[in-house]
């Protein structure tokens, strides 16, 4: 019998509590790996390990943008799983408003999480990765980091930060073997998504665009389960992209119209 794609593999997800993190680090569990979970809140980690069973998957509560919690946590998980050959950057916040309307600490707490957050866990992982001369790197940023949107500058931007931090990243690695890709979702039916429906024909104008938000709609005519986004993540770790770094794919529903 065939072994699983990803058997003898081991994976850290950040964000992995909830959503697009969950559904990641169920996927990767279901091809082979060994999954560390890590959420700032412990409860969704902690029903997955209950769920899955350690050491198929195991929960870890850390704060990624607290570096030294980042440090302790991956050699936890070194130590008590194994040397970590995937790295998945899913942890996220959205805080929306308007520019003139953005506080410092939204701003601040934005870039914490979504850029700062992924450097830390990055530095933390790859150290270990570039020595071992293995290992692949997906961060999960956002259509919305190479298309404006109005009420997002902050988390446009941090997400834009974090894709080309992963490929500076990437680039520097290259020789040693490790791949850096992104993964960039338009909208996915998650809490994060809802927070920004405000009414029961939210998720049709999401769909079909609003022009006075200047938003196309999405031409496949569904918005993205976080399945959709984990399944791209999980071809990115294979090796059946062996030969694929510093790309960033979207995964939209042609919302963006990219070329």
């Amino acid at each position: 019998m065939q072994q699983p794609e990803l058997s003898g593999r081991i994976a850290l997800v950040t964000g992995a509590g909830q959503g697009i993190g969950e559904a990641v680090a169920r996927a990767l569990a279901d091809r082979g790996a060994k999954v560390a979970a890590l959420d700032r809140d412990a409860d969704g980690v902690t029903a997955l390990e209950k769920e899955y069973g350690a050491p198929r998957v195991s929960a870890y509560a850390a704060d990624v943008t607290d570096s030294a919690a980042v440090d302790a946590v991956v050699s936890v998980v070194e130590d008590q799983v194994g040397p970590i050959d995937i790295l998945v950057n899913v942890a996220g916040v959205l805080r929306p408003a308007p520019v003139a309307e953005l506080t410092d600490e939204d701003w601040s707490q934005t870039f914490a999480v979504n850029t700062t957050g992924v450097f830390h866990t990055c530095r933390a992982v790859t150290r270990r990765m570039s020595e071992r001369r293995r290992g692949s790197v997906v961060t999960v940023g956002s259509n919305a980091a190479g298309v404006p949107r109005t009420s997002m500058a902050a988390y446009a931007a941090s997400k834009a930060a974090a894709t080309m931090f992963t490929k500076c990243l990437g680039l520097e690695l290259a020789r040693s073997g490790v791949r850096c890709n992104v993964v960039s979702p338009g909208s996915t039916d998650t809490a994060m998504q809802r927070q920004l429906w405000t009414d029961p024909q939210a998720p049709l104008r999401v769909i079909d665009g609003d022009p006075a938000s200047y938003r196309v709609g999405i031409p496949l005519g569904r918005i993205a389960e976080p399945s959709d986004i984990a399944e791209a993540v999980a071809f990115l770790v294979s090796d059946r992209a062996r030969h694929i770094t510093m790309h960033d794919l979207y995964v939209d529903g042609g919302a963006t119209l990219r070329a």
